[in-house]
This record gives structure tokens, C-alpha cells and sequence, in this order.
């Protein structure tokens, strides 16, 4: 019964990934404002096979991090004010910074052309219309879904959508995978032409997976 109840979650999983990534054989992966690669290690962690072909980070000890954390593996296009264009992924993660956003800082607020750190959002908006990728995965704090910056929230969607994604939005607790009481926003876009069955509903169904 053991063993048919792991081979169960074991085809339970990889069921679920490959319908989720198409069923690529490595993914294309691209992380803005990258910090320490914390979601390229997720899917290490996950076993699904990936190849990171860029980063995008300025911070010397966030770098150091990645560095460490990656084998020594850190292809950094760095300022993202600075990079022209990106080469061909199929996965963009791009979580902005959230200084100018969370409750804990000045909330400057993300308007384009601001000069704010959080305003960074706006330069992803020409890389990805150039390079189109097929799943974009941003992650931020839950205060960009308050009144206050909601409306900057959803004009970024309607970007989005204007670029040919449909938007997965979600706030999700930590706590409902780890010991940690931290709600964040996390979407998840996908292209238009990409068989989409997403839904956040069903990656919480995964916990009995030990996804995290």
C-alpha cells in the first residue's frame, strides 16, 4: 500500500508539471531581479530539468548568493535598465522589487517613471513584448493588491493582456506549505497560442506532494 501510494504522488507530480510546462524536456528559464535564484532552486528542487540562460541582478551580495547556491553558475545581464533585448526561454520570472510598495518601507509607489525601485516593473514590459516567452511568474508583496496600488496592479495586467496573456493572480499565505506567516501575490501568465489548464486552486492541491 506504500508503495502504491508513493508511485501514486510520484505520477501525480510529474503529471501535473508536464501539463504545466508543456511537456518540455528543459526548460528556458530567465530571472529578473534574480536576488539569490530562489525560483530557478524550486525547480531544482522539483526535479523538473531547466537550464537558466540569463539573470538579471545588481546587488554584489545577492550575487554572491546566486553564485554559491548555483555552482558558480551566473550568466548576469545586470541593470535591467540597461539590457536591450533577451534571448529565446519559455519561463520569465520577473518579482520586482517591493521597497517602494511594502508597508514596511516609504510605499513611493510604482508609477512609470518614478524613479522608484518598485517602478522597475515597467522596464519588463519591452523585453517581454520583444522576446514573448510562454510563462511569465511574478511574486510580490500583498500590499500591491491594496487600494492604494491596485490601480498600477491591474494596468500591468491589462499590459499583459495587451501583449497576448491571460493572468493568473493569486494571494497565497506561506504557511500553507512551510512554517512561515508571509502573504504574498504570485501571478502567473501564459501565452495565448499555450494550452492553459492553470489554476492556482490545483497547485494547492499539491501539498501532499512535497513540492516545497
Amino acid at each position: 500500500d506504500k508503495l502504491k501510494k508513493n508511485t501514486k504522488k510520484i505520477y501525480t507530480k510529474y503529471t501535473f508539471i508536464h501539463n504545466l510546462i508543456g511537456g518540455f524536456l528543459v526548460i528556458k528559464v530567465i530571472e529578473l531581479f534574480a536576488g539569490y535564484g530562489s525560483q530557478s532552486l524550486a525547480l531544482e528542487n522539483l526535479g523538473i530539468p531547466h537550464e537558466v540562460v540569463a539573470i538579471s541582478e545588481i546587488d554584489k551580495y545577492a550575487l554572491q548568493a546566486y553564485s554559491q547556491l548555483h555552482e558558480g553558475k551566473c550568466p548576469n545581464l545586470g541593470d535591467i535598465t540597461k539590457i536591450i533585448e533577451l534571448e529565446h526561454c519559455d519561463l520569465l520570472t520577473y518579482s520586482f522589487p517591493c521597497t517602494s510598495v511594502s508597508g514596511a518601507g516609504k510605499q513611493e509607489g510604482l508609477e512609470e517613471g518614478s524613479g522608484t525601485a518598485s517602478s522597475l516593473l515597467w522596464e519588463c514590459r519591452r523585453l517581454i513584448q520583444s522576446s514573448k516567452p510562454k510563462y511569465l511568474l511574478m511574486e510580490n508583496v500583498k500590499a500591491l493588491t491594496s487600494k492604494k496600488f491596485k490601480p498600477y496592479f491591474d494596468k500591468w495586467l491589462d499590459e499583459l493582456e495587451g501583449m497576448g496573456y491571460k493572468n493568473h493572480w493569486k494571494i497565497i499565505n506561506a504557511k500553507e506549505y512551510l512554517p512561515q506567516n508571509s502573504e504574498r501575490v504570485f501571478c502567473m501568465s501564459i501565452r495565448n497560442d499555450i494550452e492553459n489548464n492553470f489554476n492556482f486552486d490545483n497547485v494547492k492541491n499539491q501539498k501532499e506532494m512535497n513540492l516545497w
